[in-house]
């Protein structure tokens, strides 16, 4: 706006005027916050949920929406999959011999013949003459799960011997295996399908009761829930503990947490908001260790009492809460950083825009790490040295010549690289770090995912078991293993041990080299 010249004016004037340009500009610069405000509101309604960054660069994040994937990622046109690749649960060639295929799933041929009045030429009426069968097509067929009751009974035998001699009968009972729970119908399977269709299906226990119902079982609710809880405490929660002191001395551990509702909790309305914490073990080559933990705050001293003896690399989205961990190296989150540059993103053309320029800077650093992605450590910090360490001096140089709006979207952005600057920076320090607190935030999908079917838990007993059951179901996806029958598996074992000590559950870690060949993926 061109100035105008208040030469001649009075005092008085020339001050009101002066108020007036100072309210105008003070006025600009709140409408542009406000229109800043309603853009986010319009993208979290109508535009992506996701944080594919498609606005500028075309480039994918690394994160997707916990909750809307199937929206997000359906494709009308995308082809049926072909019997070859089915069974292994990820891509294969299509071509595999029906050799192949009947190795790994029971093959039952569906006969398709003429009756024997009918085998004759409909041109002629002479008999036919067999001449080959024809593969038509395959289809796979799904068997319903079936219930019975498992009897167990005991064979028992007397010495005759010492009847004759003594007058006093010696009896000798044959040995039957320990249940998962005394006095109850739950057996292994049972327990492990009920918590399989739970904290891998997230269906609820309401819906369970209903499905057991529709078998002719009834089994209610409360039931399900104590067979989680009691099997949990009783044989998962010895594992659980033995994970956690292997998480501690890594190297490298992701930590998040996502809110949890508990409706029964001392001393807390069932409104009020508890936390899930999540603790990963970072990329270091070691067997994957994930943890779930419940607590009924989001206060950092649960995370300090938690990571108690270790002194790695802990990578977080920023949470000032984290700060209350000593003795660690503070590594942050460079999705957040890209997050936050994106929800700043103004409507209709960006691509000059600062919030588009702080987002390519991002963009860059994730691209030159999914090009080391197979590197060993040592070449990847390397390369981080040689090609990403440029990128960041340009991105803090370019940082120091923004002055954006106080309160905007974008201002928020930038203080978040002020304030996280050192612990952006980190990942340069060694290459088991990440560049992004990602893993974490994956290993919370899960729970997430189960979250929105059930919503809350009704005690704190629940929640905790929630966190056991989660973590020992998670550790095996994450080592390889089928979930359902790993936990079968350990409530075969485990209540015949003679003891729980820490050498004694070794073999049974979800990375254990003596665990049966049925407990691991057919694909592994």
């Amino acid at each position: 706006m061109e100035k105008i010249d208040f030469t001649g004016v009075s005092p008085e004037i020339s001050e009101y005027i002066s108020s007036l340009e100072k309210t105008i500009e003070d006025q600009s610069k709140r409408i542009d916050n406000l229109t800043e405000m309603l853009s986010k509101i319009q993208k979290g309604i109508y535009g992506q949920s996701s944080e594919k960054t498609r606005y500028v660069l075309g480039e994918d994040s690394d994160q997707v929406s916990l909750f809307n994937e199937a929206e997000q990622e359906s494709n009308s046109n995308a082809p049926e999959p072909k019997p070859g690749t089915l069974v292994a649960g990820h891509t294969r060639k299509s071509k595999r011999t029906k050799e192949e295929l009947a190795a790994e799933l029971p093959v039952e041929e569906i006969i398709c013949d003429l009756p024997k009045e009918e085998q004759e030429c409909n041109l002629c009426g002479k008999e036919l003459r067999y001449l080959g069968k024809e593969h038509v097509r395959d289809e796979l067929e799904i068997i319903p799960a079936q219930i019975r009751v498992l009897r167990y009974v005991r064979y028992n035998y007397v010495c005759t011997g010492c009847e004759q001699d003594t007058t006093k009968a010696n009896i000798v009972k044959s040995p039957v295996l320990e249940p998962v729970m005394k006095k109850s119908l739950a057996s292994p399977s049972s327990v492990a399908h009920v918590m399989y269709q739970k904290y891998v299906n997230a269906t609820p226990l309401y819906r369970q009761e209903k499905d057991w119902e529709n078998q002719g079982v009834r089994l209610n609710r409360a039931t399900l829930a104590n067979w989680i809880i009691r099997s949990s405490n009783s044989w998962f929660r010895p594992i659980y503990e033995l994970m956690k002191n292997y998480l501690v001395e890594r190297k490298v551990v992701h930590a998040d947490e996502t809110v949890v509702q508990v409706l029964k909790e001392p001393g807390k309305k069932a409104s009020t908001e508890s936390r899930m914490w999540v603790y990963s073990s970072g990329n270091t080559g070691d067997p994957p260790i994930i943890l779930y933990d419940y607590q009924p705050t989001r206060s950092g001293k649960h995370a300090k009492r938690y990571l108690e003896g270790f002194g790695g690399y802990l990578q977080t989205d920023g949470y000032a809460g984290y700060n209350a961990v000593p003795n660690v190296t503070h590594c942050g989150c460079w999705a957040h950083q890209r997050r936050k540059y994106e929800e700043a993103l103004p409507r209709g053309k960006v691509e000059d825009s600062k919030s588009a320029i702080g987002l390519n800077y991002c963009n860059q650093l994730f691209e030159l790490e999914k090009q080391w992605a197979d590197l060993t450590p040592e070449l990847r910090l390397k390369q981080r040295q040689e090609q990403s360490k440029p990128v960041l001096d340009a991105y803090w140089a370019w940082l120091e010549s923004v002055n954006p709006l106080q309160g905007s979207n974008l201002g928020k952005a930038i203080q978040y690289s002020i304030n996280q600057k050192e612990r952006l920076n980190a990942f340069l320090l060694d290459g088991r770090i990440e560049i992004s607190n990602n893993r974490a935030e994956n290993v919370v999908r899960p729970f997430a995912i189960g979250r929105k079917n059930w919503i809350f838990s009704d005690t704190q007993k629940g929640a905790d078991a929630s966190a056991t059951v989660y973590s020992i179901i998670e550790s095996s996806k994450a080592n390889g293993l089928n979930p359902y029958n790993y936990l079968v598996y350990l409530f075969k074992q485990l209540p015949n041990l003679m003891d729980l000590s820490e050498q004694s559950l070794e073999d049974f870690l979800p990375w254990s080299s003596t665990l049966p060949d049925y407990c691991k993926n057919k694909r592994n």
